[in-house]
């Protein structure tokens, strides 16, 4: 009789006291033992010599806007895109259309990506009328987070940016309020309006379809100014505040100053960490991303908040437009669709950054699972240990991951050309969610295995310290 389901023999295992070469058993969907090497009995056994076993990639950053836009890609699609780059659970933002903003949206996503996800989700939703009524029935519904820009929306998009774009500060201020009393997180893209508006304004005589203008039209400044003063508002608000997408030197100067004053936390994403605006050059309108991907020295700043812990998460903010759309915004960098397929570069390049010696894989999959379990209050994920969800991956340290069109499962591989030609040392051999291989060189799970992730109600963790 097997005492296990699985049995993962000969890997280097991450666990929470660091590497060890232990073997691993999983059971009923969890973690169920940690073994002696050549113990126990399963019914499946995985030898994974000369791989490392890690915990799969919490992405609290994705954008599919399903069921809206199926041109843009699906559930389907994208959740097995995801999980071919390593990703176990993601987090799916608010924007579809209409925006997810009352339960009843809630419960309709909910719905629709249970049927379709091949990987766990979570859903955000957008905190809509600022009510406590609507907020309250939203974290009800098993949300794992809300989310706002500081932007306007976007034109002809209004149904799906309503009870999401707060470009007034009272309503800012409003939201933080109303969502601290959830006590779940609340994530902003920060970019100041009235400075974005000065920015295009002074760009009335340029060349707009010149990828430099997108650049020009979006300075640094915008960004920290609104960051600073939602940190300066979250002092009196008192909410779990989360700063999305990172990008310049001068925003985590911001984040530096304002250490300690509130519970806030912040995230970059690959684009920023590994392109310059001299790859952006090269893609043109393809790697046109709001905020935009910066310069060397902005590029710099961010991994050495990193090291320093000012920065905590790593995330894909995958969000893709179809060619067309792409192709048809090419004229006008401001207004072109902004956003990028990352679902398989996330853990790729993170890997290559352990390979280099430019981070350990330690730090490196708590920026990418540790540090989002923590954060978003999911005890049972990020971490390999007994009773843990058995979500995990198994990487290939010797061997190298190639991004091309061919290569990419992405229904947007048609659109990631600022990471054409790219190479990582590190491939990903399998995935596993809840005890269950999904990816294995291929797609071998099925719709409807994800599992709808939400945090604990109304509890706050024992223990939510962030991996520095």
């Amino acid at each position: 009789m097997a005492d296990y389901d699985t049995i993962i023999r000969n890997a280097e295992v991450l666990t929470p006291e660091g590497l060890r070469p232990v073997d691993v058993a999983l059971a009923g969907g969890s973690f169920a033992a940690l073994l002696p090497r050549g113990e126990g009995v399963s019914e499946q056994t995985i030898d994974a010599t000369g791989q490392h076993l890690l915990p799969g990639a919490i992405d609290i950053h994705f954008h599919i806007r399903a069921p809206a836009y199926p041109d843009r890609g699906t559930v389907e699609s994208e959740t097995q895109a995801a999980a071919a780059g390593g990703i176990t659970t993601l987090f799916e933002m608010p924007i579809s259309k209409p925006c997810c903003n009352t339960a009843e949206r809630v419960e309709i996503r909910r719905a629709h990506f249970a049927e379709h996800a091949f990987i766990n989700f979570g859903l955000y939703a957008a905190p809509g009328d600022l009510t406590d009524t609507s907020v309250q029935a939203m974290a009800a519904g098993g949300i794992v987070a809300y989310k706002i820009f500081t932007t306007p929306a976007p034109a002809g998009r209004d149904d799906e940016f309503f009870g999401l774009s707060f470009p007034d500060e009272a309503d800012q201020m409003r939201a933080l309020k109303a969502v601290a009393k959830t006590n779940l997180p609340i994530v902003v893209h920060a970019e100041s309006a009235q400075l974005l508006a000065l920015a295009e304004a002074d760009m009335i005589d340029a060349d707009l379809a010149n990828i430099d203008s997108h650049l020009a039209s979006r300075p640094a400044i915008c960004e920290a100014v609104a960051v600073a003063k939602l940190l300066l508002m979250n002092i009196e608000a008192g909410a779990k505040l989360h700063i999305a997408h990172v990008t310049s030197a001068l925003t985590v100067d911001v984040l530096r100053r304002f250490a300690g004053t509130s519970d806030f936390s912040a995230e970059t994403c690959p684009h920023y960490l590994f392109r310059t605006h001299e790859d952006v050059r090269r893609a043109g309108v393809f790697a046109k991303i709001n905020p935009p991907v910066r310069l060397q020295a902005d590029q710099d700043a961010l991994w050495q908040a990193i090291a320093d812990g000012i920065i905590t998460h790593v995330t894909t903010d995958h969000a893709a437009f179809s060619y067309a759309e792409k192709v048809g915004g090419a004229g006008n960098m401001v207004t072109a669709p902004p956003g990028s397929p990352g679902s398989e570069v996330l853990v790729p390049s993170m890997l290559d950054a352990v390979a280099r010696g430019r981070i350990s894989m330690e730090k490196a999959m708590a920026l990418l699972s540790g540090n989002g379990a923590k954060r978003f209050n999911l005890p049972s994920k990020g971490h390999i240990a007994v009773g843990a969800d058995a979500d995990l991956i198994l990487v290939d340290m010797n061997a190298k991951t190639k991004i091309s069109p061919e290569t990419l499962l992405t229904f947007a591989r048609d659109v990631a050309q600022l990471y054409y030609g790219a190479e990582f040392q590190g491939r990903i051999q399998r995935t596993i969610v809840a005890g269950q291989t999904v990816y294995d060189g291929g797609i071998e799970g099925r719709a409807g295995w994800g599992h709808y992730v939400s945090p604990p109600a109304a509890a706050t963790p024992a223990d939510s310290r962030l991996s520095a």
